[in-house]
């Protein structure tokens, strides 16, 4: 049985209603609407996801991650590369603020940039950086907005992925979220060379090169 505390609950116009939690057996984390956003299962989910990665990938120097939350991909990415360079861009705030407050973000060296991921101009970086790893994990909740399916942004995201670099597109994967994320997938695999999906716990994670 585990023993759970609410340690804050907040509201947010783009994520609803969001708490964290702490268990003995998960720690702490942060969820919205019920759902684990950043820390504990999503922890799990992202280390086996960044190990694959990294069994073919031992150099990581600049990262993209887009959809920050909390920062628990920042957190691993930083274990697993610790030279690395992360930018990070997460359009709520209060995500951002409860991640420094609980999950140490404001300890690892992450360049924050608060503001909407759909305007990827100007990174707070150098002028036509490229990336050898983007992490786009979008979710408002539950919902990943439309206009981060669009062939459009998508290839954008691949625009700015170094010549060797990889692109992890994170999307849930139960129920009807099913169908959401394979035709999802179909998108990818017009834009990309090589994609490779990956199955932890409910998610799927599309893996792509150019």
């Amino acid at each position: 049985m585990f023993l759970t505390k609410i340690l804050e609950e907040r509201k947010s116009k783009f994520n609803g209603d969001v708490r964290v939690v702490k268990t003995l057996g998960m720690g702490t984390y942060i969820q919205a609407n019920g759902l684990t956003q950043s820390g504990g299962i999503v922890s799990t989910m992202w280390q086996s996801t960044l190990s694959k990665i990294r069994s073919t990938k031992s150099e990581i120097r600049n990262v993209l991650i887009l959809g920050l939350g909390g920062g628990t991909v920042a957190k691993l990415i930083r274990k697993n590369w610790p030279q690395a360079e992360i930018t990070g861009i997460d359009i709520d705030p209060i995500m951002v603020e409860l991640g420094k407050k609980y999950l140490d973000l404001d300890k690892l060296g992450v360049q924050v940039t608060v503001r909407d991921a759909s305007n990827l101009s100007n990174l707070p970086n150098h002028p036509n950086q490229k990336y050898d790893l983007i992490i786009v994990d979008l979710y408002n909740g539950d919902k990943f907005p439309k206009k981060f399916e669009t062939d459009n942004y998508i290839h954008l995201v691949s625009s700015l992925l170094a010549r060797s670099g990889v692109a992890v597109f994170n999307r849930l994967y139960y129920k009807e979220k099913k169908i959401e994320a394979e035709e999802f997938g179909k998108k990818l695999n017009k834009v990309f060379k090589n994609v490779e999906s990956f199955r932890p716990v409910s998610n799927i994670m599309y893996i792509c090169t150019n």
